[in-house]
């Protein structure tokens, strides 16, 4: 029996099948094979230093690799049109510009400003030339660019000033028909930045100080009077220094201010009884931001000389914090007999000078004023040296925050037995107490007190004052000026005459009244309008 495999049957393959497969493999043979780029895709041309040239480049090429093909360096300040980042396209066009800067130093002359003071002691329409205008100097750094070689900008970028100009002071007359009146002493004035002086008659004027730059802070007479302490505007800017501390004598015909080697003086500085040619002061640290110090609630000494010389200075109290809102500062008021009071947002007490502590005995509640300012109680001694008359803040009705308390009382601290009374209610935050010198009555020698009575009491802190008077003890209170009728004052420290006149019915009491200053006999309540001009920010008199 015999096996056999059965037969394969072959199946024959047609001609049009076979030639799709092959056409079929060759698109797909084509389709996997690697594309190859030319470096000619693309041909830009460059304009560098006056030269144009032809590139050929990759596409996709940036300007800056177009430049680096074509072996063109540039420098750190040089440009490009494009910019160097730009993708460039087939037939684009670069142009290099080359970019140089230099700078250049000049000097140019700062003119000098003309300021023009009015004074009343010369006849209206006359001028006097009181201090000669000096131009300044200063140095300009310039930044010129240049772009292929033409200057295409020339900016400042630096100015240094090498000499400050001195401003041309020139005194114009503005004499006003006001009688003059006999004064006793030397009456000191502030006007438009100078100082001047009265004496023996308010028509005898000179000036003393005409640099125009006393900024009012400190202004004080020497008891004697032969002295003027006074404070003048840094020239630095006010973060760095607010003010320098000066004196000038008042007697010498040619008077040469003595600077003493102090600065940033806010609050106080004033002349120490007893000692000659010595001045005490308190300092602060000026800052950017309000109120423009941080107060070092401090105390100091210095002596001068008359020629010039300014001693050693002798630190009594140390900086401190100050107490509630001590940032704001201390102030301090001598007695006539050299004793040292102070007064600060919550407290009075005495100072020892000899040990260099405080020594307070009164608290006061401080004031809220929910701004960039704090206020300190107006303080001065009576004319024996026994009693402090102080502005107290009297607590407030219904439910109002004692701190926001919108009264404010004069009153009196006996330094024999420690008794507080109220003198005068309600006279306002402003009321700035000042004590006559001792004044002979009958057997006994006695004093009065002058100050302002606030014409609104509850809002104190925006109102207008008067000017009022009383004997010691508080009795004997009258308004005298300005009257009912008239605008009322702004806040101030009156100051009293050194002494009386004969002729004259009561005490003299300078006041400054709509710029200007007036005399007021506290007796008969007669005032006098000694200037015109509108220019008076502070006085002293003794």
């Amino acid at each position: 029996m015999t096996n056999a495999l059965p037969a394969l049957k072959r199946t024959p393959v047609r001609g049009p099948l076979v030639a799709a497969l092959l056409a079929l493999l060759t698109l797909s043979l084509v389709g996997c094979r690697i594309p190859r780029l030319s470096r000619g895709d693309i041909r830009v041309s460059i304009t560098a230093d006056g030269e144009t040239r032809q590139i050929d480049l990759p596409a996709g090429s940036t300007v800056a690799e177009a430049l680096q093909a074509a072996g063109i360096e540039y420098g750190g300040l040089d440009r490009s049109e494009p910019p160097f980042y730009a993708v460039l396209s087939d037939g684009d066009h670069i142009r290099l510009i080359r970019v140089r800067e230099a700078f250049e130093t000049k000097n140019e002359v700062i003119p000098f400003e003309r300021r023009v003071v009015r004074n009343e002691s010369l006849p209206e329409g006359e001028s006097r030339l009181i201090q000669m205008g000096v131009n300044g100097l200063q140095e300009l750094t310039y930044r010129i660019v240049y772009e292929d070689g033409e200057e295409v900008s020339n900016t400042i970028v630096k100015t240094t000033v090498l000499q400050t100009p001195v401003p041309e002071i020139v005194m114009v007359g503005v004499r006003a028909s006001f009688a003059p009146l006999s004064i006793s002493g030397r009456l000191a004035y502030l006007a438009g930045g100078n100082a001047w002086i009265m004496e023996e008659s308010t028509s005898n004027r000179r000036p003393l100080v005409t640099t125009g730059d006393l900024d009012g802070r400190v202004f004080a007479l020497s008891p004697n009077g032969d002295w003027l302490l006074y404070t003048r505007k840094s020239d630095a800017p006010p973060e760095e220094e607010i003010n320098t501390l000066w004196v000038v004598s008042t007697i010498d015909k040619t008077p040469r201010p003595i600077r003493l080697k102090v600065s940033n003086v806010v609050h106080f500085a004033g002349w120490v009884p007893g000692r000659a040619n010595t001045v005490a002061y308190s300092t602060v640290e000026p800052r950017a931001n309000a109120p423009g110090w941080q107060a070092n609630n401090d105390l100091y000494m210095v002596t001068f000389g008359g020629s010039g010389w300014v001693g050693t200075h002798r630190e009594v109290i140390e900086a401190n914090s100050g107490g509630v809102y001590g940032w704001w500062g201390t102030i301090f008021v001598w007695s006539p007999d050299g004793h040292l009071a102070y007064a600060r947002p919550d407290e009075i007490g005495l100072v020892d000078v000899d040990k260099g502590y405080f020594k307070p005995f009164m608290a006061i509640t401080p004031l809220q004023t929910h701004s960039d300012w704090a206020w300190i109680p107006g303080l001065t001694w009576g004319a024996d040296s026994r009693t402090l008359y102080v502005v107290t803040h009297a607590p407030p009705t219904g439910l109002i925050n004692p701190e926001e308390s919108p009264f404010f009382d004069l009153s009196a601290i006996s330094l024999v037995n420690g008794t507080l009374v109220t003198l005068v209610p309600q006279t306002g935050m402003f009321a700035y107490p000042s004590a006559s010198p001792l004044r002979t009555s009958g057997n006994e020698k006695a004093y009065h007190i002058a100050y302002l009575q606030a014409i609104f009491p509850a809002q104190s802190e925006t109102s207008h004052y008067r000017l009022a008077v009383m004997d010691r003890d508080g009795s004997n209170r009258r308004v005298l000026f300005p009257p009912e009728d008239a605008p009322g004052m702004e806040p101030q420290t009156p100051v009293w005459a050194p002494e009386p006149l004969p002729e004259q019915e009561g005490d003299f009491v300078a006041v400054i009244y709509q710029g200007n200053l007036w005399l007021v006999d506290t007796l008969s309540a007669q005032a006098y309008q000694v200037t015109g001009d509108g220019l008076i920010t502070r006085i002293d008199w003794k």
